[in-house]
């Protein structure tokens, strides 16, 4: 469930923008109404699916907030870089800004984690700590490690695609491309975790 509610608004996304790529003429009177004059039946659906996505995340944290629950940083910061670069994208009328968007938000993950590094604060622990694992300090090092190198090789791998393939493309390595990185990278996270674990409680 809650995996589903991390990727609500990138789902939504992708729903809207193919719903307007099927519905070019559509897409169009309904992006011009919105958003004003710039625009062709090329590039409406992206610009229509990244209001749907700023729409969705500020749904988001205000479902949070109203439910008295907890915004985690995490949320916070991926609601100001869709605002930005998602409003850049709309005012410039420009789809490289909302190409960027995930690219940015990688780089910023791992400066943060970077950051734990130099003052010694291993934030990945953290976030596990309710799952109590036990692993050396030195595990615990290269688990951050990798997540740093995670988040900057997948940042550039977008890039590389946001440049070299179709916004189409792009679109779908968004959802399906970003998402299955993530997974493989999360597996091999896990396995590296048991190794470590048992290892510690042996």
């Amino acid at each position: 469930m809650k995996l589903l509610f991390d990727l609500f608004p990138v789902i939504l996304f992708f729903a809207t923008f193919k719903f307007a790529e099927n519905s070019p003429d559509m897409a169009m009177d309904l992006a011009s109404r919105v958003i004003g004059d710039g625009l062709t039946t090329m590039t409406a659906p992206v610009f229509l699916a990244t209001i749907v996505a700023i729409l969705a995340t500020v749904c988001q944290v205000g479902w949070l907030l109203a439910r008295g629950r907890k915004v985690e940083p995490m949320l916070w910061i991926s609601l100001a870089v869709i605002v930005v670069f998602g409003g850049l994208t709309i005012y410039l009328r420009n789809e490289m800004f909302i190409k960027w968007k995930p690219t940015i938000l990688y780089w910023i993950f791992a400066a943060i984690l970077l950051y734990g590094n130099f003052v010694r604060k291993n934030f990945i622990r953290l976030l596990l700590a309710k799952a109590e694992i036990e692993m050396p300090e030195q595990a615990w090092g290269k688990l951050q490690n990798l997540w740093i190198g995670f988040f900057a090789v997948v940042g550039l791998i977008n890039l590389a695609v946001a440049y070299t393939c179709s916004t189409d493309t792009w679109v779908n390595f968004k959802l399906f491309g970003l998402m299955a990185l993530t997974l493989v990278f999360t597996i091999g996270v896990g396995v590296f975790v048991t190794k470590y674990a048992t290892s510690r409680q042996n």
